[in-house]
């Protein structure tokens, strides 16, 4: 798939990321897979049997079903699969095409790009099925590296690059405490999924990204009671708060003291 263009992908209106039910169940259907299918298995454990190869499947797995494909799968109710699914086809035959299943030696870059994907599908996105040809050609390439395990020395930068881009946005919440931050904004900012953005962030920073905001905004109306000469009521609505008996509990609750005290 290497050499192909990304106009030769034809995409199909089945692709989601799903939390299965616990009694999920991919029964083997009568006819074989139609076409192309990428699953990937963000969370939770249980088997795939592709063509009659059996395979323990859980975090970080990853299927490219071909057309004529013989499927049947099942989970673990106790830890039922969290997977994304997306399916397409291909103008031509391709000369090269990934192995049909790997456990993802580097998974960070790849499951960005899967939920860019899925993002682009869910709201009529301007240029979403130019993007998301694209895109898929660039999960296609990322296979065929790590099957021709070239991955390491990628993996490393990648891990430098998402130290990185956490760090950016801890200094970018920093700089201004008083905007409306939320996870999905934040995300959105750092190109990740919510769910492994708000992970990430707190193995790096050491808070939650819910904490690390109040934290910022708190030690900046420290330095505003400090240095400024602005009142407790000022400092609340520079900083966003409406409530300024919810700024005060919030502030004692992480500095042990009133602000009217600091003042």
């Amino acid at each position: 798939m290497l050499e192909m263009n990304p106009e030769d992908f034809v995409l199909k209106p089945a692709l989601a990321t799903v939390h299965c039910e616990p009694d999920w169940r991919w029964k083997r259907r009568n006819h074989p897979m139609p076409n192309y299918d990428l699953f990937y298995v963000w969370n939770g454990e249980g088997t795939v049997v592709l063509n009659k190869r059996t395979y323990d499947v859980g975090k970080g797995h990853c299927f490219l079903f071909r057309p004529g494909d013989e499927i049947e799968a099942h989970h673990n109710p106790q830890n039922p699969f969290v997977l994304t699914y997306i399916h397409f086809d291909l103008e031509s035959v391709p000369r090269e095409t990934p192995r049909p299943h790997r456990l993802l030696a580097e998974s960070i870059s790849f499951e960005s790009l899967l939920s860019r994907y899925i993002r682009l599908f869910l709201f009529d996105t301007y240029g979403a099925e130019t993007e998301g040809k694209l895109i898929l050609k660039q999960l296609m390439i990322h296979l065929l590296r790590e099957d021709h395990g070239s991955m390491s020395k990628e993996a490393d930068s990648t891990s430098r690059r998402l130290e990185e881009t956490i760090h950016e946005i801890a200094n970018y919440i920093q700089r201004h405490p008083a905007e409306r931050h939320t996870v999905v904004s934040l995300a959105d900012r750092a190109l990740l999924s919510e769910r492994y953005f708000s992970k990430i962030f707190k193995q790096m920073i050491g808070h939650t990204v819910k904490s690390y905001v109040i934290h910022c905004r708190i030690k900046r109306a420290e330095h505003l009671l400090h240095f400024t000469g602005m009142n407790v009521t000022e400092t609340a609505h520079a900083l966003g708060y409406s409530d300024l008996h919810y700024f005060s509990r919030q502030f004692k609750q992480y500095t042990g003291k009133n602000p009217s005290e600091i003042r």
